[in-house]
């Protein structure tokens, strides 16, 4: 469907919103086939390589799982394990890989190595999170959006917290295709490029959604979802004492949540959390957030862009 075979995953950039909504439907269906316990077969006879410089718990478990529910067998490569970048170069190694390999998902740092994996690989190549950009994760935001919310088109989404991450990144992306409201609210110094938010904005105006880059907390009036992530990204552990400092008044808590004056808001965060700092136990135990269903769409969604990618 809308010639997906072959195509890889590297960010939402490359994909439309027809492409986008294709692979939450097809998504949606893989949940309901696994929830009534039918054993798929659309990725059999497929290895698939799984590359983490970054250590994993939801996409390295979503992509192993996704790959046997459908019959195809994954290959976990850790940072010790293989010569990424070091002994070898990136463009040889997706070479090899290509070679022996129906398909490659990458987690680490740089994009323009996952960039380069699927252009000298030959096969496609799945961004399992980068410095830049996390848009498997945003096709698990979304699922779970329309299983609580409804819909997407005309909902308004706000993003707490660092702004300038990848997840920010890529939530602007896809609100902006899908035709979601969303607001930043961030600290000045960590709001995301104006250059990216410049992209999303023409993204924006095609769906016609809105795009709010602010510091005032007070802009989540209205907000269906309220999402937020850790304060300090991997990496970025020396910062841990300022990031704290500066985005205190950013928490998620249950007063920010009376703020939004919607009884049906739901809360998500792509988690791991650092409960205390970015948002409270409290909000995090509510009945409104959704956070393990959200994971749980981690593995629905994964193996969607398999399959469509794949099979």
């Amino acid at each position: 469907m809308f010639g997906l075979k072959g195509k890889s995953f590297l960010t939402l950039h490359d994909f439309s919103k027809q492409e986008i909504t294709y692979l939450l439907d097809l998504a949606a269906e893989l949940k309901a086939k696994k929830r009534m316990g039918i054993k798929g077969e659309l990725l059999a006879g497929k290895n698939v390589a799984l590359i983490f410089e970054k250590p994993s718990t939801r996409t390295r478990c979503a992509f192993t799982v996704a790959c046997v529910d459908e019959g195809a067998h994954p290959e976990y490569l850790g940072k010790d394990d293989i010569q990424l970048g070091h002994k070898e170069s990136v463009q040889d190694t997706a070479r090899v890989l290509g070679r022996l390999f129906d398909a490659i998902e990458f987690r680490g740092f740089s994009q323009q190595v996952v960039e380069d994996l699927a252009k000298y690989s030959g096969v496609p190549v799945y961004n399992g999170l980068t410095d830049l950009y996390h848009p498997t994760q945003i096709l698990a935001d979304f699922l779970t959006m329309k299983e609580h919310v409804g819909t997407l088109k005309g909902k308004k989404f706000v993003y707490i917290g660092d702004g300038r991450n990848n997840m920010a990144n890529s939530l602007l992306i896809g609100c902006a295709k899908m035709g979601i409201h969303i607001a930043v609210i961030a600290p000045k110094t960590l709001w995301p490029e104006e250059a990216h938010v410049e992209v999303c904005r023409g993204y924006a105006e095609i769906e016609g959604s809105k795009i709010i880059i602010t510091e005032d907390v007070e802009e989540v009036k209205g907000a269906d979802v309220i999402y937020t992530d850790v304060w300090c990204s991997m990496g970025e552990e020396e910062k841990a004492k300022e990031r704290v400092a500066l985005l205190k008044p950013y928490q998620v808590n249950t007063e920010l949540i009376a703020k939004t004056q919607n009884k049906q808001v739901i809360f998500m965060h792509c988690l791991p959390a650092v409960k205390g700092n970015e948002v409270t136990e409290e909000v995090f135990e509510a009945p409104y957030s959704v956070v393990f269903d959200e994971a749980e769409n981690r593995m629905h969604t994964i193996k969607a862009v398999m399959v469509a990618t794949l099979s």
